[in-house]
Parts: C-alpha cells; structure tokens; sequence
C-alpha cells in the first residue's frame, strides 16, 4: 500500500526546491557577510517553519555556526519539545534549552485569567528577548523563521515571532514550507502534524482561524501574486465571504509589514526621505 502524501500541494503553488534552496543558502551567507557576522541564532520551537530554517541555516553556514534555542512554557506541548530535540540531533547544531514559564508567569502570575491570545503576545516577545540576548552571547544574528501566509494575514507578534535580522522563508506560503521542507529533509512527523502556535493544549492554526492551509495559500496566490481581483477569484471556485474575509485580514495587518512612520519635520527623515540600500558602503561592521 502505498504512504499517503505527507502534506497537500496545490498545483500552482510548487516550486523547484533546488533553485529555492541555492537562493536561500546565498541570501543567508550575504545577510550574514553584509552584518560583519558569521553565526546565526534560531528559536526552534518543534514546528516546520523554525525546522525548515534550522536545516537551511546549517545547510548554508554548518551547523556548528547555528545555536538553536528551545523555549518552552509549562503549558508548552511535550512532543513539539521533542520534535525540535529531534532537529538538534539530526543536525548537530549547538541547542539550549531556556525555560520562558518563570518570565510569563512572573508578569501574569501562575493563576492569572488574561486570555490565551494576550498571554500568547506575551510569551513570543519574551521568546524574542531571550535570542536577542543569546545573539549577544553566542555573537550570531537572530534568523526569522515567518512564513509568507502568516505575514499577509497577520498571524505574527510584533516584536515577538517576526523580529529577526533577516528572514530567509518570508517569501514561502505554508504549502510551499512544507515541500521544501520535505525536499530538505525535515522529520516526517514535523511535517506531517497540524501546524500550532502552541498557546494552549490541542490549538490548531487551522481551526483557529477556519480554513486550510492549502485553501488559504491559493487564495492569496491569485489575490497577492496574481493581482486578481475579488470576482476573478470567486470565479475560480472560491467563496465570496472568504475571499472578503481574508482580504480583510490581509489590510488589516498591514501595519505589521512597515517600518513604524515617522511624524516628518526636518529636511531629511530616516524611512522617508533619507533612504539608503540595507547594504550601503560602510553598512558592514569590520
């Protein structure tokens, strides 16, 4: 009998993951030469996207330039802290483990009442502090780990989840996350499971937010990429409210995509008017 498809792949959606591969591998190495670094720092939570990553930085700089930083909660789930020990070990990278339970439970209190989603926030920024300090530590820039799909509907923490110095995935949908990592050599069981941000026992993205992945990655295909407009896309077999709704969404989190505005009142205004490349010379540290 033959294995069922570990993920679903719409057709429009596949890439060839070698030529995918090679951009990345360059793009981390230029990221990295351009900042005057040579290490990288990853908060490896046990889902497919920080797995992707982690295979990709090791891939492209040596595992051994890569420090992998596990961060459970009390409430985290044991077998995501599993599946990001089983990363560690196939690649051999430097790993460590923090426990993020004193720091929530320090602000909230053990017993406190704040809805998961506000607790949510508060563990991915606390997560965030915990790699910006460690890129001090181990001397390596903070690699994000965002996916294209999230970024667009804004299912990121500011100043949690989508800080980072660079982000070598923010250009994949989820579908295309998961056959790269399939083509990379991701663990099964990481790629095969329901995608979680892990906030409370047995929370899903999918039936958090009430639609598939691979549903939603099409939609914003022909909505994004495509520049279809709303009828062009019901046209194609998509529900109106649906389309509606995540058009919503994807406007609705635009302020989570730019720099924060700058009020202009000098002749020249950093993000304004006072615009350079991310690689100007002399941008490098020596």
């Amino acid at each position: 009998m033959t294995a069922a498809a570990p993920f679903e792949l719409p057709t429009e959606l596949a890439i060839d993951t070698d030529v995918a591969r090679r951009i990345i591998r360059e793009f981390i190495r230029g990221q990295l030469r351009q900042a005057g670094f040579e290490r990288l720092v990853l908060g490896l939570s046990g889902g497919i996207d920080s797995a992707l990553v982690a295979y990709l930085a090791a891939e492209a700089i040596g595992a051994e330039r890569l420090l992998c930083v596990l961060m459970p909660y009390r409430a985290s789930s044991p077998a995501s802290r599993a599946d990001a020990e089983a990363v560690v070990t196939d690649l051999g990278c430097v790993s460590e483990l923090v426990e993020i339970t004193p720091m929530v439970d320090g602000f909230f209190g053990p017993d406190s009442d704040a809805a998961p989603l506000r607790q949510g926030n508060f563990m991915a920024r606390m997560r965030m502090a915990v790699l910006y300090d460690r890129s001090v530590t181990f001397g390596g820039l903070v690699i994000g780990t965002g996916n294209k799909t999230e970024s667009l509907i804004g299912y990121t923490t500011l100043f949690g989840d989508s800080a980072c110095a660079f982000n070598p995935i923010g250009d994949l949908y989820k579908s295309q996350v998961r056959q790269l990592s399939a083509d990379i050599g991701v663990p099964d069981a990481i790629i095969r499971k329901a995608p979680s941000a892990d906030l409370w026992p047995g929370q899903t993205d999918e039936t958090e937010a009430g639609f598939s992945y691979p549903v939603l990655d099409r939609l914003l295909y022909w909505r994004i990429d495509k520049r279809r407009s709303v009828d062009e896309v019901v046209a194609l077999g998509f529900d109106r409210a649906l389309v509606e709704r995540v058009d919503r969404m994807v406007a609705g989190a635009e302020f989570k995509r730019q720099v924060p505005p700058i009020a202009k009142l000098g002749p020249r205004t950093a993000g304004v008017d006072y615009l350079y490349p991310r690689r100007r010379p002399g941008s490098a540290r020596e």
